[in-house]
């Protein structure tokens, strides 16, 4: 069985050194970066050593985040990467309609991962979430959607996390990641963030530097405290199938046992 993936680690393109050390960095999946991270006269190397390492498999999945679909070098990212090896899956950006994933879905067999950065996006997140089978799973792109929004404070970005979470499930799809947390150094500051993340109904997060990946996996792993409880739900409805409360005041029913399933399951990352 595949673990679920909770670490998702950019790196830049262009610079294949750098590459090589994220692929051994302990992430769950790398993400080589073709856009946002690769300057316009950089894109053409980026795709070409990127190519030029994913014609064989990695030790890790691996995958691409390709150019903004309606520019000019995403038609070449998608030829290029379509049947490499190496490449386990494809990361759209600023998707704005399900007409688009349709349309990739139909060139290339690997799956595909839905960025959503904009409001048009999040208007659209169901139905992007649902738009072919290819599609296996969707996530924020927060830097861009705020500017979108031209939102200040954190919090004016929960209603469109909230609405992705529930796109998400709604169309049997994973849990999306959180975006990544851009101060490399503040740690404290990731970890609370991640906290509310998951409280909201995120699964794991995409980071942009190592030292990100042991805070964001503690965060999302279940605790010993959430393990024991879990277990306990398991072991009493086990023990009485139907509705009952526990000796300590709990009640636990068929949607009770569910979320104790899934701890337990995401405690052996299953």
């Amino acid at each position: 069985m595949t673990p679920t993936p909770l670490t998702w680690l950019y790196v830049p393109g262009d610079r294949p050194r750098v590459v090589t050390k994220a692929l051994a960095a302990g992430a769950d999946v790398v993400v080589i970066d073709l856009e946002d991270a690769v300057a316009p006269d950089r894109k053409e190397y980026a795709r070409s050593a990127t190519a030029e390492l994913l014609r064989a498999p990695q030790p890790v999945p691996v995958h691409v985040r390709v150019n903004a679909l309606d520019g000019p070098w995403a038609a070449a990212d998608l030829t290029a990467l379509a049947t490499l090896p190496g490449v386990r899956g494809l990361r759209l950006p600023k998707v704005t309609s399900p007409g688009q994933i349709r349309q990739v879905a139909v060139a290339t067999p690997l799956p595909l991962y839905a960025l959503l950065e904009s409001a048009l996006g999040i208007e659209h997140a169901h139905a992007i979430a649902g738009a072919h089978p290819s599609l296996r799973g969707i996530s924020l792109g927060e830097a861009d959607l705020r500017a979108d929004l031209g939102v200040r404070a954190d919090a004016g970005l929960d209603w469109s996390r909230s609405r992705v979470v529930v796109a998400a499930r709604a169309a049997g799809l994973a849990p999306p990641p959180q975006s990544v947390h851009p101060d490399i150094r503040d740690l404290d500051g990731l970890a609370a963030s991640c906290a509310h993340g998951r409280a909201l109904g995120f699964l794991g997060r995409a980071a942009i530097h190592p030292r990100q990946l042991p805070v964001i996996e503690r965060a999302y792993l279940p605790t010993p405290a959430e393990i024991e409880q879990a277990e306990t739900i398991i072991k009493a409805a086990a023990a009485d199938p139907g509705a009952q409360a526990l000796p300590d005041g709990r009640f636990v029913d068929a949607a009770v046992v569910a979320l104790a399933q899934r701890t337990l399951s995401l405690a052996r990352r299953g």
